[in-house]
Parts: structure tokens; sequence; C-alpha cells
């Protein structure tokens, strides 16, 4: 979007990082079709912001206005196309951006959304409570303005947010998050499966979130990080891989596919990895190997070092799962299994920070891998970059760090109804093609793992050497 130089006299310039924001509210978030924006302003109250778009093969101008409902809900109050000018536009937006305008009231037999931050008499959990410390200010308005952008949340979903189920809420926020950002169409009709989700290319589908917790509970504040398994067949089909196996096997056995409203449609389950502390930093290796049977280990091929694929047909463990849940029709029903190794607080501060949020003193760095791309490869790539810089916001063509840049899915090559590749397209897609699991990424740019670091402006800059202990800032 590229904000004209100057607006109405009695508006202020919507920054990008705030417009990209507030449009995951939007039924399809990003996705403007053939009207993009051109511009956006906020009123001075800050409760109402207004678009301009124009049609990219006419100079038909439009203008788009949302204010907030009262309960913080962003609700859509004007949209209008078939306008001459630019300059008109200017001066609809406004007209209906002036001052002494009201917030939205509730409809008719509408409860008001509660308050993230309204505790009442529940016990917040640690990792919840860490949102109201001053460096995690970006992530707690973050999470506010996703809570806020959900179309029909569960009731208790905050309640479920500030205790126990902290994770799973987050995941599903971070999904609405990444889903919106390309354009999809994402609605909560029912309250089963969680999304259902629709563009023009790909058609509809269904998606249910769930997280891989532990057995034993754990402080995820305080806990030090588990370690990644040394033995190649632990790490793709140990302990992590079963417990994907439980996870995912306890949702299928809700029979979410023959529900009314999913039957004869794809279904995909996205899954995020809290089994242990900071595993999701290693666990991705687990879900391949669960899920297609496959894994890895290194040899030396002619003077080189690379990975040379290893099958297996059973987990490990005394009572072992099956491995390679698709790798036949047992389960056509599931079409897909949708992940990310990056659901974090981190990630709830990076994402605006890297579109110019403002820090308030703090500076976050980002430590990790890059995917070496090269055949074969064993290892990545090592970085360390400030979030706030041009080379790293360099790393994505939108020029800051997108909300699904490490979503992956896992495509079921004998799903009844498959999902379509393009219904989520700046995904990472693992599919079967001739006999062999590839994977496709849309963005050059690809993550194998990472820790995100929060310093004061005098601290000292970390390097590459730094290895965070706190779990949930890492990804």
């Amino acid at each position: 979007m590229n904000s004209a130089n100057e607006g109405p006299h009695t508006l202020k310039l919507l920054p990008r990082s705030l417009f990209d924001l507030y449009a995951l509210a939007l039924p399809r978030g990003h996705g403007f079709g053939m009207r993009p924006p051109i511009g956006a302003w906020q009123s001075e109250d800050g409760i109402a912001y207004g678009v301009i778009t124009q049609h990219v093969q006419t100079p038909d101008f439009g203008v788009l206005v949302m204010r907030r409902r009262v309960d913080g809900v962003w609700v859509e109050v004007e949209a209008e196309t078939g306008i001459a000018s630019q300059n008109a536009a200017l001066e609809e937006l406004e007209r209906l951006l002036g001052c002494n305008q009201q917030k939205e009231a509730l409809p008719a037999n509408t409860a008001p959304r509660p308050a993230l931050h309204d505790i009442g008499n529940r016990q917040p959990s640690k990792v919840f409570s860490a949102l109201s410390t001053p460096s995690h200010h970006v992530a707690a308005w973050t999470l506010n303005q996703l809570y806020l952008a959900m179309p029909n949340p569960d009731k208790n979903w905050a309640g479920d947010c500030q205790t126990g189920n902290f994770h799973t809420r987050l995941w599903e926020a971070q999904l609405l998050a990444s889903f919106r950002e390309q354009g999809l169409l994402v609605e909560q009709p029912h309250p089963s499966p969680d999304f259902r989700i629709e563009n023009r290319k790909g058609g509809p589908a269904w998606v249910e979130a769930v997280t891989a917790n532990p057995p034993v509970p754990y402080d995820h504040v305080n806990a030090a990080p588990s370690v990644q398994p040394e033995a190649r067949e632990e790490l793709f089909f140990g302990t992590a891989a079963v417990r994907f196996a439980k996870t995912l096997g306890s949702k299928l056995q809700k029979g979410y596919h023959r529900l009314a409203h999913v039957k004869d449609m794809p279904f995909a389950i996205a899954l995020a990895d809290f089994h242990a502390p900071a595993s999701m930093i290693w666990s991705r290796e687990a879900l391949v190997g669960y899920l297609y049977g496959l894994g890895a280990e290194p040899k030396d091929i002619d003077g080189q070092r690379v990975a040379v694929p290893t099958e297996r047909t059973e987990l490990l463990g005394e009572n072992p799962f099956p491995a390679g849940l698709f790798t036949d029709e047992r389960h056509a029903e599931l079409s897909a299994v949708i992940f990310s190794n990056a659901c974090s607080i981190s990630k709830l501060s990076r994402v605006p920070i890297s579109a110019g949020a403002d820090t308030k003193g703090f500076r976050y760095f980002r430590i990790g891998n890059f995917l070496d791309r090269t055949p074969g490869a064993l290892k990545g790539i090592p970085f360390c970059l400030d979030v706030t810089s041009d080379e790293y916001r360099s790393l994505w063509p939108q020029g800051y760090e997108p909300w699904c840049a490490e979503l992956e899915v896992f495509h079921n090559p004998h799903a009844r109804h498959p999902l379509p590749e393009a219904l989520i397209p700046e995904a990472t897609h693992w599919v079967e093609e001739n006999g062999e699991v590839v994977c496709r990424a849309f963005y050059e740019t690809s993550i194998l793992w990472s820790q995100t670091r929060i310093l004061n402006e005098d601290d000292r800059i970390p390097t590459l050497e730094d290895f965070l202990p706190d779990p949930d800032s890492r990804r």
C-alpha cells in the first residue's frame, strides 16, 4: 500500500504497521481483490480508520471505513465505490472520519466481547502474566488485536488465554493472522472445527487447531529448554513423534469430517508443539517421521556428508504406534496437517516491530539458522539480525516478517478430499510427487530454528554464540 503524501487536514496517516494489523479484522484480511488500497488514514481519536481503494484496471476509486465497537471489535461502517477521483475520495473520508464520532453500539442480542486484560477472579498463568512486562508491550497489544479480529471466538476464549490454555488460544490467533494475511476468507460459523477458510482458487476447507501438550505440565516461562535427541532415529521416530501421534489421534477420534457442514470438504488439523520446553526448535522432523514414515541419516557420498532418507513403519517405544499416517488410506478423512515451529510470544513482537511498531527503547534480535537449500545439506546457515534492520526486513518481499513465514502444510496423498495448495498459497507445502515427498516453499527465506533476544538499548549486542534459556523466547 502506498499512502498518499498528504491527506485531509483533520486526519492522520495510518502507518502500514497498524493498517496491516487492523486489516486482519476484515473477513478476507489483506485480500482486496481488484481494488487494492492506495492509502489509509485514522481519526484523531483512533477509534476509526479509512482506506482509499482504486480498481487496478480503471480510474474508479472507493472508500472503506472501519470503526471500533464499544467492546473494541472493528466494524465496517462504510464501503463505497464509483468515486471519480482520489481527491473526491479524500473528501469523503474526511466527512466519514470527522470529529465527534462515537463507537459503534453492540448489535441486538450480542454480548460484548470480554476484555482480554480483565482477569476478574481468575489466577493468570505465568506465561500470560509475562505479557505485562515492558519488553512484551508490543506482543500483548498484538495478541489483543488478533483476539478482537476473531470473527466469532469461543465464549471462554479470553479466560482460557489468561489461564491454563494460553498456547492453544495463541495458536488460534496466529492461524487467523496467517490465513487472513494471505487474503483468505476466514469464518467461525460453528463451534467446531475452529475455522472455515476459503479463497477463489482453492475453494473452502475446515481447520481444527490443536497443540501438542506435555504429559506433565511445566513452567513455560522458567523451564530449562529441552535437548534435541542426538540419535537420528529418536529425532524422527521417538518421543516427539509419539506425542504427535497421540495428539492427532485424539482429534481424529472426534470425527469432525462426519459433521454435516464439514462432510465432503477438505479437513485439516493445525498443530503447534509445546510437548516439552522449547521442543518446537527441533520437533519438526518428528512430524515428518510420523506422517510419512521418513527419516534421514548422514552418510558420506563422493566425499561429502549428506542426508540419506530412511524409512520406518513403527515409532519407537514399548507399545509402538504405526508410523506413516499418510502412507495409506487409514485416515483419508484428514486432508493435511498444518504446522508452525514459530508459535510464540516472540512472533507477536517480531511481526509488528519489523513492520515499524514502536519498540519503546528495547532492541529485538533474532538468532538462528536459515535453511541451506543445497541438496542433502545437513546443517543450516547461522544468522543474528536486529529485527528492525534493513537486512532483516529485506528477507521478505513485503519488507517485514510475515505471519505465515514458518507455516507448513503436510498433505495427505491419500486424502479423500485433498486440500488445494492454492488455498494456502504462501505456506511451504509437503506433497508426494512420483513416489517421493517433496517440499515447495513460497518464501525464499526459510528459518529452521531461532531465538528472539530482547535487550535494552545499552546492552551488549548478541552473537551467534548466545543461547537463551527462556523457552518462550525461542522462535
